[in-house]
């Protein structure tokens, strides 16, 4: 413990923490990836790299979004805030005014313009709207709440401008994926732990969240997300299959057919599992393999030793972005290390607990693991971030500056951090003296007195003799 002790005290132990457990992390996802899809890619396109290749690109995508966010300092985060809320804000709208028309009119396409669910289709660009929407309100959440400071204590200053964004990107996500606007609900708490919201606000945010979530749980009967109407509401089939379980041999015709396949995986794995790549579920037994239920693949072929690895591996990324976020000094990247870290372990948290049967199941993505390009991007880009805040620790900082790297380093990896500045404690106020003279009269000898007591001062004899 020493030892360890010793090791978290040194100045860049956040920074090498981040990267190697995200670096591990985004290892064990392409691998897993390329496990989950090989076979199938195989049989259907002839090629068994088809899908690894396309996440091996997006993922070096993501290496240079890490790149570039980790070289931009906090001003440049906060200048770009609202112009990235606003893209994504207007890419959510797009994406829901084509799925209503396509639910209405039966217009499949507008232009380049396509949506299918969750992605929208610009030519022959995918994305995903909503991952950029975490990582703007991120940014955009962490501004506004630094620039309020001390005046977050009054509810005017939360409603203002906070709660309607928070409540519309709410809608314009929770709309189709309930699973994203919980990530997001994370990321919202996150931000007002950090900037210290008293207990009553986030008390009477719950009760708001909890009415949010049951209207949009029962908007899947008109239609929302996957659901159509006259059919049966697939949300609620998930809460109530959760709350109260059919028994294992009728969930093949139930909503837990997933669950339990997954179960039936984990429990195939054991303690030290089958074998990487010798996962047998994923062979059209255990639907979404490489997305939302990857993680039954990993438990399946690594067992329980390389779940806990992965668990562990979230474990230090959460710890590592709170570490971040309480030594930093500036309260925007306080929030926004906050809000990033709880964002990326609650969505992990979520889509876990889904594919156990802990939580009700939602259709989340497990970060760096699911196959996904949108999501794998702006996650590297939220670790990026991460990174620049964490090489702004004062102990960082000043371990930099005091033995700077090659300049060669600095411009190919990430420049110098500024120094911390020196926090100056404001002076006493001056006792109340009564009024000073202005101007004192020259003494008439030519050596000045002591300012100490001198012990054969005597108050007798004239004046001269006393200066004597």
């Amino acid at each position: 413990m020493a030892a360890l002790r010793g090791l978290l005290a040194r100045p860049l132990a956040s920074y090498y923490l981040l990267i190697s457990s995200a670096g591990l992390l985004l290892v064990i996802g392409l691998t897993m990836v390329f496990s989950a899809t090989s076979v199938k890619n195989y049989a259907e396109e002839g090629n068994a790299f088809a899908d690894a290749t396309q996440q091996a690109i997006f993922a070096v995508i993501g290496v240079v979004a890490f790149w570039v966010c980790q070289r931009l300092p906090a001003s440049t985060y906060r200048s770009v805030a609202g112009t990235a809320l606003g893209i994504a804000v207007v890419l959510l709208l797009v994406l829901n005014l084509l799925l209503a028309l396509d639910s209405f009119f039966g217009v499949k396409r507008v232009g380049p313009l396509e949506a299918n669910l969750l992605w929208l289709f610009v030519g022959g660009v995918q994305l995903q709207p909503s991952e950029l929407a975490k990582f703007a309100l991120v940014l955009w959440g962490a501004d506004v709440l630094a620039r309020k400071g001390a005046r977050l204590g009054w509810w005017k200053e939360l409603a203002t401008p906070l709660f309607p964004v928070v409540a519309l990107l709410f809608v314009l996500v929770g709309y189709n994926d309930v699973g994203t606007m919980l990530c997001l609900l994370a990321l919202v708490v996150g931000l007002l732990w950090a900037a210290g919201v008293r207990t009553k606000v986030f008390a009477v945010l719950s009760v708001i969240g909890l009415v949010g979530i049951g209207l949009l749980v029962a908007a899947a009967s008109l239609g929302a997300g996957s659901g159509a109407k006259g059919q049966e509401n697939y949300r609620l089939a998930r809460l109530t299959t959760f709350v109260n379980p059919p028994p294992p041999q009728e969930c093949f015709a139930e909503q837990c057919y997933q669950v339990a396949q997954a179960r039936n995986a984990i429990e195939h794995g054991g303690w030290f599992g089958v074998g990487l790549g010798k996962s047998s579920f994923k062979f059209g037994w255990l639907p979404e393999a490489h997305n939302d239920f990857i993680f039954a693949v990993l438990a399946e072929e690594l067992g329980v030793v390389g779940c806990v690895v992965l668990i562990t591996l979230f474990a230090v990324l959460g710890y590592t972005g709170l570490r971040i976020a309480r030594r930093v000094e500036d309260p925007f990247r306080r929030l926004a290390a906050a809000g990033a870290t709880t964002w990326l372990v609650g969505q992990a948290i979520i889509n876990i607990g889904g594919v156990t049967g802990l939580m009700p199941l939602t259709g989340v993505p497990l970060p760096f693991i699911s196959d996904g390009g949108s999501a794998l991007v702006v996650t590297m880009a939220a670790i990026g971030m991460l990174a620049s805040f964490a090489r702004c620790e004062p102990d960082a900082a000043r371990a930099l500056h005091a033995r700077p790297p090659a300049r060669w380093v600095r411009l190919l990896w990430a420049p110098l951090p500024p120094l911390p500045g020196r926090r100056r404690r404001p002076a006493p106020p001056p006792a109340d003296r009564g009024s000073v003279p202005r101007s004192r009269a020259r003494r008439e000898d030519d050596q000045a007195a002591s300012r100490g007591a001198r012990p054969d001062r005597a108050r007798g004899g004239t004046a001269s003799e006393r200066r004597r």
